[in-house]
């Protein structure tokens, strides 16, 4: 729908403040993967959704990233019904190899451990993004204002007023609820008022995508070094994401080296097991940190994605929460809307909040203790590590209980996930 049909559609302030009832049940305020999970999962349910996103379509659809996507992730999506358009442009992989720097004792992850035909996906961005664009724009129930800017949120008592600015032109609309899935230094967040805990690690990530000599075999790698953990993770087309953890000054001065001096050091944490490297385009570095919202709710307000919460890297976690927060927070909604209760009273979201943080909080802790207990050469908990893979790798419950923590195939599944 054109911009100009669109604010139209949406009732200028006076007509807003002036009449009763609202314009929307629900508003999401980000249009990023997570944003577009919840009002994918809304699809059938009867409410009538307004979609933010502050970035043009074809800006976010570029965007270079790339993530491990876990089982549980891939069944909240097969129940949406869009699952069959990403997988062709996302690589499965069939085996994981954890291992500690140089130690011997390898722990392998293959499909025989859950009786499944892979251990889970890797997917870019787009690859994600643009179905579910596409999936939301075909949704009747949703109107996707995008590119737009939320300006202003009023809480009341029953309802939630929302300036929204398209194209130099504010409007205001009426909402039973706000979700903001609008990332980790979410204004609506801060709007709000909530506050989070936390710290920044000592740590950088560089990431890049690489092509090998040799195939990649479906094998997604995590190293553990001293410096950081060290993933590898199979896209089509025989290619690899790097994810590289190094404390903050060693990845800077790694991100400034040449191609063939970054290739050179690559190849060394890399290892030569699939020959020759080749670097295609541009590396990145971001941060890391650990972040828990205090409150993932309030009256007329809930918090998705990395809105709420942002762990470290290792074991790509955190687009696999953000995922499982849209699934439990429609099912939630859903199931009030059903029994014609308020979707934005506090008791309602509540279920949300208490079935996701707690969980969100076990996996944050975990990739925590994962990440502190691997990056040192402490003797002591290099002892205790190396015993620890020892161990795992001859008692075959604990490894398969490490393996469903890791996918997601502990704690409550969303109903989405059982279709």
């Amino acid at each position: 729908m054109p911009l100009t049909q669109l604010l139209q559609t949406l009732p200028s302030p006076q007509t807003a403040t002036d009449k009763g009832g609202y314009d929307y049940d629900l508003v999401i305020v980000g249009g990023g993967i997570i944003g577009l999970t919840l009002a994918s999962a809304l699809k059938d349910s009867g409410l009538k959704i307004l979609l933010v996103e502050a970035k043009v379509a074809s800006a976010a659809v570029a965007k270079g990233q790339a993530y491990a996507i876990h089982m549980l992730s891939a069944l909240i999506y097969q129940g949406i019904g869009i699952w069959d358009k990403m997988l062709p442009q996302i690589a499965k992989y069939h085996h994981v190899r954890l291992s500690d720097a140089d130690y011997s004792e390898v722990v392998e992850f293959n499909t025989a451990d859950l009786g499944t035909p892979e251990l889970g996906y890797v997917a870019e961005h787009q690859a994600l993004l643009q179905p579910l664009q596409e999936f939301v724009r075909d949704c009747t129930n949703v109107t996707y204002l995008c590119p737009a800017e939320v300006v202003k949120t009023e809480y009341q008592q029953d309802i939630v007023a929302i300036d929204i600015k398209v194209a130099e032109h504010t409007r205001t609309v009426r909402s039973k609820l706000l979700v903001a899935a609008d990332g980790a230094r979410s204004p609506i967040r801060q709007g709000a008022g909530i506050k989070t805990h936390g710290w920044k690690y000592w740590q950088s990530c560089i990431v890049a995508f690489v092509k090998p000599e040799k195939p990649h075999n479906n094998t997604a790698y995590e190293k553990f070094w001293t410096s950081g953990p060290f993933a590898i993770l199979p896209l089509p087309g025989n290619r690899c994401r790097i994810v590289w953890t190094a404390p903050h000054e060693e990845a800077k001065a790694l991100c400034e080296l040449g191609d063939e001096q970054f290739l050179t050091e690559l190849s060394r944490r890399f290892g030569n097991h699939m020959g020759k490297l080749e670097l295609l385009g541009d590396r990145f570095i971001f941060p890391v940190q650990l972040m828990q919202s205090d409150r993932y709710v309030l009256p007329r307000l809930a918090l998705i994605g990395d809105a709420a919460h942002n762990c470290h890297p290792v074991g790509g976690q955190g687009l696999n929460l953000g995922i499982r927060d849209a699934a439990a927070l429609a099912q939630v909604i859903q199931t009030a809307n059903a029994k014609g209760k308020d979707i934005g009273n506090i008791q309602i979201l509540k279920r949300y909040e208490r079935w996701r943080q707690r969980e969100n909080l076990t996996i944050l802790g975990f990739t925590d203790l994962l990440d502190r207990m691997f990056s040192n050469n402490f003797l002591p908990l290099l002892l205790v590590r190396r015993l620890g893979l020892w161990i795992m790798r001859r008692v075959p419950l604990l490894k398969i209980y490490t393996l469903k923590l890791m996918i997601g195939l502990k704690g409550q599944t969303p109903e989405l996930a059982k279709r």
